[in-house]
Formats: C-alpha cells, structure tokens, sequence
C-alpha cells in the first residue's frame, strides 16, 4: 500500500510552516509523497480575501518544486464549484484504491472536522494527521492542558467515527497566511517567512498590496 500524504488549505499563500508541517509527517509516517493541494472554491473562505486558484497553485510550486517527495495537485483548484474534502477524498480512494491517505491539518482544525461536510466519508477514507502550527491557537492553556485536549478530542473521534487520527510531534510555528499578508500591506518584510521564491514572486507580481 502506498503512503500519500494530502496538505490541503488554500495557500493565500503557502508559507514555510506549511512546509515544515509536510516535511514532518512525511518523516514521522514514513510517507511516499504529500500532495500539496490548494483550494479551488471552498464554501467555508470569503473569496474576496482570496487569489485566484492559478496564482495559488503557481506559488505553490514555486514552494515545493526543490524538495524531494513534495507535488502539486490541481484536482480542487481546477474546480470552478465548492469543493469538499469528503468528495475529493472519495474521488481519490476510487482512483487509487491501493493507496493510504493522510490527511494533514493543524490542530485547530481537529475540534471544527465535524462541521465540515460529511465527516464520516472524511474519516472512512484517510488517517488524520494534526500538528500544532502555533502555539497562538491555545494561548490559554499550558502546554500539557493542549496535549490533554488534543488527546482527549482525538479519542472522541475515534469512539464516534472509528477515525484514524494521529498527532504529529513538531515544534509551534509561529507563522501563518493571515499574518504574512498584514506585514504586505503594511509594506513590512515576509523574508524567512515564505520561500525565496515565493517571496520575489509576490513581490514582482505586487500581491497582497491593498
């Protein structure tokens, strides 16, 4: 059976945490590759506040094109409808029923999985891989009370959908799109942030600005 990692998201726009989360779960599960998988058009993001999929997806390979097991999927971005991690997960398990998908998310998002659409076809079709990407998301608690509760949400998931669910180890990331995208407006430096490539891109191309 392969080992497909999937980093889903909508990349607005990729960063080095993103990578480092990737890079993380394909050491720890010992995965063949990880799709980075940009959103087309999500039902749950204002697409006002969003490039366009092409330049997302440009950017993203610009990210990933040097590393090693690391591969872009357009299969959401070529999308011109609302896309669901529970339809694209089904389409790829129907594609290639020998493969196991993980899906990667940040733990933040472990606790909001069951709002997503149909969360059982979710769980029936990947092991859930959530790693803590800053340590912003849990700012009230201690560090023993977040892994407490990552636990303890993780169990809940698995005794309700029979999910795989894993916790990746990495240490926080203090870095994210919503955050690269101020220090751009603010005509303030995203170097060591984003990838070389990515950063001369946006800037040549004036992303972000207004």
């Amino acid at each position: 059976m392969k080992r497909i990692g999937i980093m889903g998201g909508t990349f607005n726009p990729i960063h080095n945490g993103h990578l480092a989360i990737a890079g993380q779960a394909k050491e720890q599960f010992l995965l063949d590759k990880v799709l980075f998988m940009p959103s087309g058009v999500s039902y749950m993001k204002n697409q006002q506040e969003i490039l366009p999929a092409c330049v997302r997806c440009e950017m993203t390979a610009l990210a990933i094109r040097d590393i090693p097991g690391f591969e872009l999927s357009d299969m959401e971005a070529a999308e011109d409808t609302n896309t669901y991690t529970s339809h694209t997960l089904q389409k790829l398990k129907a594609l290639h029923p020998e493969t196991n998908y993980y899906f990667i998310l940040g733990a933040d998002s472990l606790y909001a999985l069951e709002t997503w659409r149909c969360p059982e076809l979710i769980f029936q079709n990947c092991t859930i891989l959530a790693a803590v990407r800053k340590r912003q998301d849990f700012t009230d608690l201690s560090m023993q009370d977040m892994k407490e509760q990552l636990l303890a949400q993780s169990q809940y998931l698995r005794q309700k959908y029979h999910a795989f669910v894993e916790i990746l180890d990495i240490d926080s990331i203090d870095v994210s799109s919503s955050r690269i995208r101020g220090l751009l407006q603010r005509k303030e430096t995203i170097h060591g942030l984003v990838p070389g490539a990515v950063e001369d891109y946006i800037i040549k191309n004036q992303l972000y600005q207004s």
